[in-house]
């Protein structure tokens, strides 16, 4: 007795989302907090100013990529 391929699709949508959803965050843990770009004291210097638009960057890239692949 196997999985429906509605549920099963849905199923697979989910833990895709998830799985880019984490991947993204841990990327930028290690960045940010792990190799300290989110932090700076006094001004910040342009690795800090990299980081962040990198960072906002990508995630307008997967806000994107999310919303393409839950357009039914």
């Amino acid at each position: 007795m196997g999985m429906e391929d509605e549920a099963r699709d849905f199923l697979i949508r989910i833990v895709h989302t998830l799985s880019m959803v984490l991947l993204w965050m841990l990327a930028n843990l290690l960045f940010g907090i792990y190799l300290g770009y989110g932090f700076f004291e006094g001004s910040p210097s342009w690795t800090h100013i990299t980081y962040y638009i990198l960072s906002l960057s990508s995630f307008v890239l997967l806000l994107r990529h999310l919303r393409k692949r839950w357009k039914l």
